[in-house]
């Protein structure tokens, strides 16, 4: 296990690379980023816009939306650069209450807006199956999310679906991924936090194709195959920026100490969320913290000493309440669910002193 130079990334999480001078992957693209003509990608963007409008569609693009901030963004964005959009939102099973009120205040902002709601006893067997197997919340919110959004636009004969930052970009991923500005079916497989599955894979006794068709990607038809773009390879990403233009326009947080990551403004519209970040611990020994702590040291806003300070000081912390709630609705114990992520502790990072787990290389 190594750490980035630069930031407080760990060699340990996926699709990262610490690269020969020390660096990882994920701030050498970011080093980049400068070099990028953004005017020219704009250009891009509004040469696209320009031959969806020759269409004169019903809807120009479908743009999948929880509330937060970034999507949030999005919506705008879009609107702002002549887009008519149709908003989809998969409807999470621990909707927040700030969750709730940002996604009504995205829909004030002038959208159509579509939520789709999956059978509370389908959802309740494939996350505790998909927990049980991988060590995973996500993945059927992610399966939804991908299948979902594809499928509608599909039905509406919607031409593109815009999707946020390339996590490859901004997390680190291969050189041939950095290149992609659309989102195939490749790129979900390794960064869609599907864990390389898809929903045949999970067709069994328990959960049967039509109980599992929300989560089905319709088959490609060549005259109807909407294309899923991010849209910060066209538009700086950055979060504190996307959260200011959300502030703007209406967009809550929450007015305590966040849960789960550095900041206040993300990751607080499902409370799954905590339980999904709280898993990679276990797993790579990093949580959220290190995430969003390395994007603030890329963009200057704090120094990695400071970082590794605020992480000795307030990381690895266990979301009680959360996992109190996941398990009350999947019918799981408490004692059951810490046995489960016991199962998923990577040994080649995590030693036991004195009754206790500790990374055998601490960040420093």
């Amino acid at each position: 296990m190594k750490y980035c130079k630069s930031c407080v990334l760990p060699s340990t999480r996926p699709n990262l690379f610490i690269l020969p001078n020390g660096n990882c992957t994920a701030c050498e693209t970011h080093a980049f980023r400068p070099k990028i003509a953004w005017g020219k990608m704009k250009l891009e963007f509004k040469n696209i816009i320009k031959n969806i409008k020759k269409k004169k569609l019903l809807y120009d693009c479908l743009i999948p939306v929880s509330g937060g901030k970034d999507s949030t963004w999005q919506v705008i964005l879009a609107k702002k650069n002549g887009l008519n959009p149709l908003a989809f939102t998969y409807k999470p099973v621990m909707r927040t209450n700030i969750g709730q009120k940002n996604l009504d205040n995205l829909k004030k902002i002038g959208v159509h807006h579509i939520e789709f709601s999956i059978n509370e006893k389908v959802e309740k067997k494939f996350l505790r199956k998909a927990f049980t197997k991988f060590g995973s919340v996500a993945i059927p919110m992610h399966m939804a999310m991908w299948g979902i959004s594809y499928n509608l636009a599909k039905k509406f004969k919607i031409p593109y679906i815009l999707w946020g930052e390339n996590s490859a970009r901004e997390y680190g991923g291969g050189k041939k991924d950095l290149k992609l500005n659309r989102v195939n079916q490749k790129w979900i497989q390794k960064y869609g936090i599907n864990f390389g599955t898809e929903a045949k894979d999970w067709i069994d006794k328990d959960l049967t194709r039509e109980e599992l068709a929300p989560f089905i990607k319709e088959k490609v038809d060549k005259h109807n195959n909407p294309i899923s773009l991010f849209m910060g390879e066209y538009f700086k990403w950055d979060p504190n920026q996307t959260y200011k233009v959300a502030k703007k326009h209406g967009f809550n947080i929450i007015k305590k100490k966040p849960k789960t990551g550095f900041y206040d403004y993300a990751d607080i519209d499902d409370d799954l969320i905590s339980i999904h970040h709280y898993l990679k611990i276990y797993k790579f020994g990093f949580s959220r913290m290190y995430d969003n702590l390395s994007l603030e040291i890329r963009n200057k806003r704090i120094k990695r000493k400071d970082a590794i300070s605020i992480i000795k000081r307030d990381n690895f912390k266990t979301p009680k309440e959360d996992i109190k709630k996941f398990c009350s609705f999947v019918g799981m114990t408490e004692d059951k669910f810490f046995k489960i992520c016991e199962n998923f502790r990577n040994k080649k990072i995590w030693i036991k002193k004195k009754n206790r787990w500790v990374l055998k290389v601490p960040l420093k």
